[in-house]
């Protein structure tokens, strides 16, 4: 249905905009006591109301959807024609748009027409997907982002890396517990220590968890295995510094996003995480900022875990920190 929004920038004045772009959005109040993260307050009784128009759709489910599919930004355009806050397309939108606040138009991007045509939409592909085997959620949002004909293909979940890592962010983001605390300045020092002792580590692709340097698995996008390898990737080396610290991480980049608070520009402090890729779903790399324009990060399969500049990569997509929720790994 959608294409997600492409966020590419450089570090410095112009990494900042992007950033404040991600997040200056985001209200301090949850969205009542079923949602765990914050979320606009101009957009909350919509949410509420859209997100009861059927038993498959919850407020916190659509509020991470559209978390996810434009930072609650009704003016998101994807370099494939996608737009506003829920990313529609716009032969979907001409199909499942609907004039939600009454006032005769059909705007894709007026909050208050595609909130309620995004609840409605997906209303209708958990319809169109019933049948299909697996977790009914999971089945629905795979076709909210590749289809409904795909998930009916493939008999679930479609073996689509961005679709995977989409269906994993979400369900992620709106089934995390509330009430819990962002990382401490203590926290965080003690997770920057865990990754310095690592430096020199060599990087394995799938390699590392809470207990440290582990072999990985097969295959990088490249063709590079790290089942020989005992190391770490980039979120391996995260999550393990992180447990450490007594905060409990998701295994994949795109995941411990979703599980994480984004940081507000000039709010930034070492120990926070920092995020490279064109959306929230298709984050590729993790690094943990140690302040003063670095990280420590495990870089890719042949070299080991450095220092790096934040512009070690273009693609700076977002900064934030890990909240303890007490989550098990995904």
């Amino acid at each position: 249905m959608r294409a997600s929004v492409a966020v590419t920038a450089g570090i410095g004045a112009t990494a900042a905009v992007v950033v404040a772009a991600l997040v200056q959005t985001a209200g301090d109040d949850p969205l009542g006591a079923a949602l765990s993260m914050a979320v606009p307050a101009e957009y909350k009784t919509l949410i509420e109301d859209a997100g009861n128009t059927c038993p498959e759709v919850s407020p916190n489910l659509l509020a991470a959807l559209l978390t996810q599919e434009s930072g609650f930004n009704p003016d998101a355009k994807s370099p494939v024609g996608a737009e506003g806050i829920a990313q529609f397309m716009p032969s979907t939108w001409e199909t499942h748009g609907i004039d939600g606040n009454g006032d005769g138009k059909r705007d894709v991007r007026d909050p208050e027409d595609a909130i309620p045509s995004s609840a409605k939409y997906l209303c209708t592909i958990a319809e169109d997907v019933k049948d299909v085997p697996g977790d009914k959620q999971n089945n629905m949002l795979a076709a909210y982002n590749a289809g409904s004909g795909a998930v009916r293909k493939y008999g679930g979940v479609p073996p689509y890396k961005e679709t995977q890592n989409y269906v994993r962010s979400i369900s992620t983001l709106a089934n995390q517990p509330t009430g819990g605390k962002s990382a401490s300045t203590k926290q965080a020092a003690t997770a920057i220590n865990a990754a310095k002792k690592m430096i020199g580590t060599p990087y394995s692709w799938g390699g590392g968890n809470a207990n440290g340097p582990s072999t990985g698995t097969c295959c990088s996008p490249r063709g590079r295995s790290g089942e020989a390898i005992t190391g770490f990737d980039c979120s391996g080396l995260t999550l393990y510094a992180y447990a450490k610290a007594g905060i409990s991480l998701p295994r994949t980049a795109a995941a411990q996003y979703a599980a994480s608070e984004p940081v507000k520009p000039g709010k930034t402090r070492p120990g926070d995480l920092v995020f490279y890729g064109k959306s929230a779903t298709s984050i590729h790399h993790v690094g943990i900022s140690i302040g003063g324009g670095w990280m420590i990060d495990a870089p890719r399969p042949g070299a080991k875990v450095r220092y790096s500049p934040l512009d070690t990569m273009p693609d700076l997509f977002a900064v934030a920190r890990p909240v303890s929720r007490n989550s098990k790994e995904i």
